[in-house]
């Protein structure tokens, strides 16, 4: 019934937003023929500021009360209707944005150009998920972020990966976030917004590619549960790590565990560490030799990494809109018609020299964040390498802190009831 309820609810607001999509079509801009300039806005829009407040209160809101429905009431029911509001708000509504997963490049953004004005606004969709997933875990990625929630409505029949699968899949966000980062700093490109896969059906305007990349995953999500958000998403990996640490996090079981194995199978994440009984004790002799190995391999694989990094750092520039101009500007293809951005070039009368001297510099920024992108990779592969090698033993079926998306899934399989 839930899900019947969430489909038709979706229906409905997408029903909405085409009715606002023809509105605009039937009803055009008037243009202006009489040499009108329009001009220039001095102050921002009061209901632009108004929105702005609004959406900081409501993230803040769901955030609490989605960590109260995980933490305290340990309800799935609530956590499934803070998600269809979330779709309904900050999907549908505010059109995907504020987004505070595209908001890491806004802070990367600031912290490289001063020039840049960062508003408070982003600042807090970047934070506020932060902190709360340090004292509560991943109660954002649970059902306050619209693009895990309208994965999480499409949650039908998954299937469990096997473990080195998810261990590859889950590289592949920390490379993201990496490219995120350097296009990012080098104010090349916002990558995250400019590839994400939903916002195309929170504002129906998304090329057809996007369209039908987001349809994809969100079909592929129906057997693999919520593929960006564990495969893709950047944020999650800065959550990911701070939920490792949290204070508080969501339980399966209010009280003792009694091994009834009735959750075992629950999380359609693979989130759930099952118990792993004591094995025999290790000789000291190969724990240490194992240890001088991993000493070794990790710093190897970084600068391994930081080198093939640098050497791929052309490659990497050759995004950045400058530098693909001063390439055409350098070697012209005499075979095609001169570029519109060549020729807007030619006509502003800048300095070709200097031109070339600004998209050298961009390079070698690429050169630099090559090494470092390489060697941050390098890094996390090293460490994955070492998480597989190390020994855990515990006795009861507890979620992963790190991977758990606090969704509440487990809690409704699990009989033991909170003691009064």
């Amino acid at each position: 019934m839930k899900k019947a309820a969430a489909y038709i609810i979706l229906i409905l607001l997408i029903s909405f937003q085409l009715y606002n999509v023809f509105a605009v079509q039937r009803f055009p801009k008037p243009e202006f023929e009489s040499g009108y300039v329009q001009p220039s806005t001095l102050a921002p829009n009061p209901r632009a500021e108004a929105l702005a407040i609004l959406d900081i209160v409501v993230l803040f809101v769901t955030l609490s009360v989605a960590t109260w429905m995980i933490i305290k009431k340990r309800s799935r029911d609530g956590v499934f209707w803070i998600s269809i509001f979330t779709i309904a708000y900050f999907g549908f509504f505010r059109e995907g944005c504020i987004c505070s997963v595209g908001s890491v490049q806004n802070i990367v953004y600031a912290l490289f150009n001063p020039a840049y004005s960062i508003p408070i606004s982003v600042i807090l969709f970047f934070a506020l998920p932060i902190i709360f997933t340090l004292f509560f875990g991943r109660t954002f990625c649970a059902g306050v972020c619209p693009l895990g929630a309208i994965q999480d409505v499409f949650v039908l029949r998954p299937v469990a990966l096997k473990s080195w699968v998810l261990k590859v899949l889950g590289l592949i966000p920390f490379i993201y976030l990496g490219l995120a980062i350097l296009y990012a700093a080098t104010a090349t490109d916002f990558i995250i917004c400019r590839y994400d896969p939903f916002v195309g059906f929170f504002r129906l305007n998304a090329s057809f590619m996007m369209f039908m990349l987001g349809g994809v995953l969100l079909l592929l999500g129906v057997f693999i549960a919520r593929p960006y958000c564990r495969f893709l998403c950047p944020y999650g990996v800065l959550l990911n790590l701070a939920s490792r640490v949290s204070r508080k996090h969501l339980s399966i079981t209010p009280a003792k565990c009694i091994q009834c194995k009735l959750c075992e199978d629950s999380c359609p994440f693979g989130a759930i560490d099952k118990p792993v009984p004591i094995k025999e004790k290790e000789e000291s002799s190969k724990a240490v030799r194992r240890i001088i190995l991993l000493t070794v391999i990790i710093p190897l694989l970084v600068l391994i990494g930081g080198y093939v990094g640098s050497r791929f750092h052309e490659n990497l520039a050759s995004v950045n809109h400058d530098v693909r101009l001063a390439q055409e500007l350098l070697h012209p293809d005499k075979t095609q018609p001169e570029s519109f951005e060549v020729t807007a070039f030619k006509s502003a009368g800048k300095s070709v020299e200097e031109f070339y001297k600004e998209t050298a510099s961009i390079v070698d920024m690429f050169y630099i964040g090559g090494w470092i992108l390489g060697g941050f990779l390098g890094l996390v592969f090293g460490l994955t390498l070492t998480s597989l090698s190390i020994f855990k033993y515990q006795e009861d079926y507890t979620p992963n802190k790190g991977t758990c998306l606090s969704c509440a899934r487990c809690i409704d399989f699990c009989p033991v009831k909170l003691e009064k």
